[in-house]
């Protein structure tokens, strides 16, 4: 077994280039750019795009198969960079001809290996010079393969593809645009939140900026409780599990004891740790007419499980449990065997062993996970005061119905963090503000209509629309849309007092918005006024703790 360690990049060159290499009617558009990259990196395109035009790899992007569309005029350019003697990592920019002075790098998601196009296209609608990486290799989200036996793709995923594509980028930005970048930001979730995270505490000088939505932060831990977890529900035959099609019947008692905790009957769950679940609710019993909307005594231990935090042997904490409200994601408890995802990371980033199966999962797997892997993978320095004293702002969000990686564990980073910055006389609500989305799921999305749109990252990408959206269709302000609430914090020093989320009918943008809401920065809460519509923001305060 292997322990790694961060190494430090290969520094990139500044050199400064007067014109626009990608402008029409350029001959050689990458051996411009080639003159201001560090001798390990290369362009391999740099095309014009027309205004409205489309951009993108298409199919052969397995990570990342749908094209940019509806563009502005900007060039597309791409870049290589051999890491080590074995590995190497690509990545892409969008340079906008009408730019905005700054800087946005966006992550990715899961194991997904590919340039976020997409991503790239709704970004630079607001004026951004945009970068995305392949962290190194090219997969599908939940394919891990690429790890095994490859502690240098590894590194890049881990980190050294992100660092080192921001470094190059800003090189390239500077030198297009013959100006020096204003501001950099960054926007990611879940991987993408891992990988904001990760700047915050090794590169605190990258960003001024980081938006970071349910960070995978934690990755010895919350792939082994993903195995865990759905090991609680195991075996499908047995008396104690709970077959999937119960969950929405979970689901629906879940509302009906917690919905009205925050005042107000709307099938939505403000604060889910606020409600005294009761699951013997749930209880068949001989008056029970229809067996199949109940849970059996052995049935509901499963259920307290799947809710519980999980400790090991001597009270040690490994993962906060499921939420209330999260029922109409769990995935990971499904399923015929454990999450593929996290058996992956076992197998090819810990063990090296695509034989280990999830029936050897022991306390042993977590220790090995931390000890192995965690030193490259786990973005979990609480100490970010460096990033603090630079004057950086950190705004995180989390959906309180994610199924997948739940919200507790940004709460236990966040009590963290002031754990061990409050006793230095550091304020933390100064420069890191942390946002609950009641019934969002992962990234984006709800099933009971709650608002949770705040156009973060990827969100653009889950409303339907006839043409591709730019912010908050209709609200396009830092009153709504949480990367202009980092910007104006960043660049006018007004901090977040509370966001507001959007629900738009169907999720459709032209359906029209059914409902918006404040969300408060933690440990705060929304609670209802007692008068006006339910739907109004203005109806709703943020209450503190």
């Amino acid at each position: 077994m292997r322990r790694m360690e961060k190494t430090p990049l290969i520094g990139s060159a500044r050199i400064d280039i007067n014109t626009h290499v990608c402008s029409v009617g350029e001959t050689d558009v990458t051996s411009a750019f080639d003159t201001i990259l560090p001798s390990n990196a290369s362009t391999l395109y740099a095309i014009p795009v027309p205004a409205n035009g489309t951009f993108g790899e298409g199919p052969s992007n397995v990570a990342y198969p749908r094209n940019a569309t509806n563009l502005p005029a900007l060039c597309a350019v791409s870049v290589n960079v051999t890491s080590s003697a074995t590995s190497s990592f690509t990545f892409g920019l969008f340079l906008p001809n009408d730019w905005n002075g700054r800087f946005l790098a966006v992550g990715n998601g899961g194991f997904l290996g590919g340039i976020n196009w997409l991503e790239l296209g709704s970004s630079v609608r607001y004026g951004f010079a945009v970068m995305s990486t392949n962290t190194g290799h090219n997969s599908t989200n939940s394919n891990s393969t690429w790890a095994l036996n490859n502690p240098e793709a590894e590194i890049d995923w881990s980190y050294r593809a992100m660092h080192g594509s921001i470094l190059i980028a800003k090189d390239i930005v500077s030198a297009f645009y013959s100006n020096a970048i204003e501001y950099s930001y960054y926007s990611g979730c879940s991987t993408g939140g891992y990988q904001g995270l990760n700047e915050v505490q090794d590169y605190p000088e990258d960003f001024d900026g980081v938006l970071v939505g349910a960070p995978a932060w934690w990755h010895s831990h919350l792939q082994t409780w993903s195995i865990k977890v759905g090991i609680y529900n195991l075996p499908n035959t047995s008396a104690h599990h709970i077959p999937s099609a119960l969950f929405p019947v979970i689901g629906a008692e879940v509302i009906r004891q917690c919905d009205e905790t925050d005042g107000v009957a709307d099938g939505i769950i403000s604060e889910p740790r606020a409600c005294s679940f009761y699951p013997e609710a749930l209880l068949c019993t001989p008056s029970t007419t229809n067996r199949s909307a109940c849970l059996t005594s052995p049935q509901i231990d499963t259920l307290n499980k799947i809710y519980a935090d999980y400790v090991e042997t001597n009270q040690t904490f490994i993962f906060p449990g499921l939420e209330l409200g999260s029922e109409s994601q769990w995935n990971l408890v499904a399923q015929s065997v454990p999450d593929a995802f996290s058996i992956g990371y076992v197998q090819n980033l810990v063990y090296d062993d695509p034989t280990w199966q999830w029936w050897n999962f022991s306390l042993q797997t977590i220790q090995d996970a931390e000890r192995i892997n965690g030193p490259i993978a786990d973005a979990d320095k609480f100490d970010i005061s460096p990033f603090q004293a630079r004057g950086g702002k950190l705004l995180q969000y989390h959906g309180y119905a994610d199924g997948f990686i739940q919200p507790g564990s940004s709460k236990y980073y966040y009590d963290h963090v002031v754990r061990t910055l409050a006793p230095m006389g550091i304020d933390v609500t100064d420069f890191f503000r942390f946002f609950l989305v009641p019934g969002m799921r992962h990234c984006s999305g709800t099933v009971v209509g709650a608002p949770w749109y705040i156009a973060g990252s990827g969100q653009a990408n889950s409303l339907y629309s006839s043409s591709p959206v730019r912010s908050v269709p209709g609200y396009e302000d830092a009153d709504h849309d949480a990367l202009l609430a980092l910007m104006r914090w960043v660049e006018d020093g007004t901090a977040p007092e509370e966001i507001i989320a959007t629900y738009y009918e169907n999720n459709t943008v032209s359906e029209g918005v059914v409902r918006q809401r404040p969300l408060c920065p933690y440990p705060g809460r929304a609670v209802y006024c007692g008068e006006g519509s339910v739907d109004e923001p203005g109806s709703w305060r943020c209450e503190a703790v």
